[in-house]
């Protein structure tokens, strides 16, 4: 369904608008839970706290204006200590069941390469995925980059070096190193450096609103403008809007889980399209292009001439002016505007005429 979505979300996308696919995961919160299948424990971003429950991982694709649930995984923990109640239920291991289990137990980044790829193949085109800094690590990154271009925001810790001018530096050193851009300018400064399996990226440094601080973002295509990188990372909001709608259902079986957060994708599918349908003039047909037509008729030159011949026009009625003078503003005017535009006075006799 989400690729057939794509195809008609994707005829009314302009080539100049880059659709991206956005990931990012979320707490499925379990806490008064005990006897749910593969329950573990997770740790809450928003909140720093731990609680019971999943890692919703989801995959959506997003042109900007819409947004398109693709896929998902549950995660559990990959270390059976940690998990809560473990799977008692047999399943034939050639079946969906078995490799949703199976996947639950894998790790994020793995997971996330394998989603990657099978959107991919199902026929969804994007330029780049957009992360979060708890999936923007330089073994991800140099994972997802051999399949799509990678944007994504960086962690600050001093656990994870880049190559820059011939030494292994944090970002935080980095960023002291660059010569920043004088004013309130909201990017900084920016850099390419290597990670450590040889990939060149770019790492740009923006100001921090919230805070007298900055961040730093990251992308695989070095040639791109800094301010289209902080652009394109803007789209990544567009999925915590979905992740609201996704996380109400009282359960303990895992494929119960599956099955209600495969239908909540879908719902929001449906809700997307009918969202395009109501509020995108494309979607009209014939009946949008042939407007576009009509409106393109007219060109620019002309329709200053209309505009103004109708203001001389009630000029004349209001008696005010004579002829004489109503004429002389008219070319004045006329002329004024065609030199604002860079046009010549041909241009104005050939409209007239």
């Amino acid at each position: 369904m989400g690729s057939l979505l794509f195809v008609f979300f994707n005829q009314l996308t302009s080539e100049d608008r880059e659709s991206v696919l956005i990931v990012d995961d979320s707490p499925y919160d379990r806490s008064r839970s005990k006897m749910v299948e593969l329950l573990t424990r997770i740790r809450d971003h928003s909140t720093k706290r731990y609680l019971k429950g999943f890692r919703m991982l989801t995959v959506c694709w997003s042109d900007g204006t819409s947004c398109l649930p693709l896929d998902f995984s549950l995660l559990s923990s990959s270390d059976s200590k940690k998990r809560i109640h473990e799977s008692q239920k047999v399943v034939d291991k050639r079946c969906c069941a078995y490799q949703r289990r199976k996947e639950a137990t894998v790790k994020a980044a793995d997971n996330l390469v394998s989603m990657v790829k099978r959107i991919k193949a199902s026929g969804v085109r994007a330029r780049d995925i957009v992360m979060d800094r708890w999936f923007t690590m330089p073994a991800t990154v140099a994972k997802l980059s051999k399949h799509i271009g990678v944007v994504g925001m960086v962690k600050k810790t001093p656990k994870i070096f880049y190559g820059y001018k011939g030494y292994w530096l944090e970002v935080m050193a980095i960023c002291r190193k660059l010569k920043k851009r004088r004013g309130r300018a909201k990017i900084l400064a920016s850099t390419t450096v290597m990670l450590k399996d040889g990939l060149i990226v770019k790492l740009i440094f923006v100001r921090d609103r919230r805070k007298k601080d900055w961040l730093a973002l990251l992308s695989t295509d070095t040639e791109l403008a800094d301010n289209e990188i902080v652009r394109i990372y803007g789209k990544r909001w567009d999925i915590e809007v979905f992740f609201k709608m996704a996380k109400e259902i009282q359960c303990r079986d895992y494929d119960v889980l599956i099955a209600h957060t495969t239908i909540v994708f879908m719902r929001y599918m449906f809700l997307a399209y009918q969202c395009k349908l109501e509020t995108d003039r494309r979607t009209f047909g014939q009946l949008f292009y042939a407007c576009c037509d009509e409106v393109s008729d007219i060109s620019f030159i002309e329709a200053l001439y209309r505009i103004l011949t109708l203001a001389t026009e009630r000029l004349r009625k209001l008696g005010t002016f004579c002829e004489k003078t109503a004429t002389a503003f008219f070319n004045s005017v006329m002329e004024a505007s065609l030199q604002c535009v860079g046009l010549s006075k041909n241009n104005f006799s050939t409209v007239s005429g």
